[in-house]
């Protein structure tokens, strides 16, 4: 492997993952071109880093998770109260919006990063928050916690996609997500 990337390269190859992720949230059969329009660059500069589109893409995904995992470790929803870091972990998932929609909207991308049931350290430290808060009576105990994962992940892409559709403003949508939360899965015990 080589020697990272830094400077100006970096940048723009940063540049260019995180439009394409916005573009291709919204429209998956975007071309190139309209990948670099969004990113403020040539053409000719996406396909110096992406030579196909297949490529463009296969990065984006792996981008993508790096993204949506890094703003869930910032969450640290290892420690503090189970609903707060709840809380925390929403407002993270909603900071990386596009990048949601991107791997999420699409069964395609979505099957290539093994789907809604994928067992990674990101995956794996949801599910323990949701036993730790069905431990304490803050989840509900009675419901999986493979289902709570599921209305977890269902709340925050419907709320990026209302986002981005302009139903819902984006200051909003994180009250949004833990109010309809919260109040599906209260143990009962505490709020």
């Amino acid at each position: 492997m080589g020697k990272p990337e830094t400077g100006v390269r970096a940048r723009t190859k940063r540049a260019i993952l995180a439009a394409a992720a916005m573009t291709l949230a919204r429209d998956r059969a975007a071309t190139l071109a309209d990948i670099a329009a969004a990113a403020e660059v040539g053409r000719s500069t996406v396909q110096r880093y992406f030579a196909e589109r297949e490529d463009l893409v296969k990065a984006v995904t792996e981008d993508s998770l790096r993204v949506l995992g890094e703003a869930t470790e910032e969450a640290g929803i290892g420690r503090g109260e189970p609903g707060e870091a709840m809380r925390r972990l929403v407002a993270a998932m909603l900071s990386v919006a596009e990048r949601v929609l991107y791997l999420y909207g699409d069964a395609e991308i979505l099957d290539s990063i093994g789907g809604v049931d994928q067992d990674d350290e990101g995956s794996r430290a949801v599910r323990a928050l949701i036993e730790r808060g069905q431990a304490d009576g803050t989840f509900d105990a009675g419901a999986d916690p493979w289902w709570i994962e599921s209305v977890l992940w269902s709340l925050v892409y419907s709320a990026c996609d209302a986002v981005s559709r302009g139903r819902m403003p984006r200051h909003g949508a994180a009250a949004t997500v833990i109010r309809t939360l919260e109040q599906g899965i209260s143990g009962g015990g505490r709020r």
